[in-house]
């Protein structure tokens, strides 16, 4: 986890040091004495964790954390405990009070990879949802689609079908547009047609057989998909 400590106390920011680097997990990525040279690394590094005293001149702690739009996990460190309600309503991880022992830093530590673990798996399953579903809208209602379930998109003017069924889904949307949100194995092979290559059952001459239906092959995009028939042929 990349971190920063801000702290405008010289023994303060030593102390933090020392402790962070005893943590194998946590990785220095700057020491600030203020909270303008804060500002200055968060916007040109990727910080997963800060550690912020909240008596700092200029602008405080808490006044610092408030100002971030996209916030990392922060761990207030202060020698007045009157602020810990402050510091926990801003959503603070946690909350330590100088002097702290190395053990009580080690116990934030260890809460602060508990909780970026456990963005980055929902991150992680966000994506994975994401790259899998369309929500298209089809008359007055957003209907969900599964990607892998889609054996090809079909042009009509303003209007696409997306066949994934029996029954087609109807949207106002181009093909141009549709394209850009469909993964790698999507190609299009005519001016009113984009196929799933895993769905292909067979190719004869200059169409495509997907179930019951012969997809035709444009001149526009034929040396491109047969370079990729070419490429899987044996």
């Amino acid at each position: 986890m990349n971190c920063i400590i801000v702290d405008d106390e010289p023994l303060a920011l030593a102390l933090l040091e020392q402790y962070l680097q005893k943590v194998p997990f946590l990785k220095l990525a700057g020491k600030c004495s203020s909270a303008a040279e804060a500002l200055d690394v968060l916007q040109k590094e990727r910080i997963d964790l800060m550690f912020v005293d909240i008596q700092m001149p200029d602008l405080t702690g808490l006044q610092l954390v408030k100002s971030l739009p996209n916030k990392p996990l922060v761990v207030f460190t202060t020698a007045y405990q009157q602020h810990a309600i402050e510091g926990f309503e801003i959503d603070a991880l946690d909350y330590l009070v100088k002097p702290f022992p190395f053990d009580r830093f080690l116990k934030a530590a260890n809460k602060a990879q508990e909780q970026f673990l456990l963005r980055r798996q929902v991150a992680s399953a966000m994506a994975s949802v994401e790259e899998d579903v369309l929500f298209v809208k089809t008359e007055y209602q957003v209907v969900r689609v599964n990607i892998p379930e889609i054996q090809f998109i079909e042009g009509l003017k303003d209007y696409i079908k997306i066949w994934n069924g029996p029954k087609p889904v109807l949207t106002l949307q181009s093909l141009r547009a549709i394209e850009e949100k469909l993964p790698s194995h999507f190609m299009r092979v005519h001016k009113s047609f984009i196929v799933n290559l895993k769905k292909i059952d067979s190719v004869q001459r200059n169409f495509i057989v997907i179930g019951q239906r012969e997809i035709p092959v444009g001149n526009t995009f034929r040396e491109a998909f047969m370079a990729y028939i070419e490429k899987r042929n044996i």
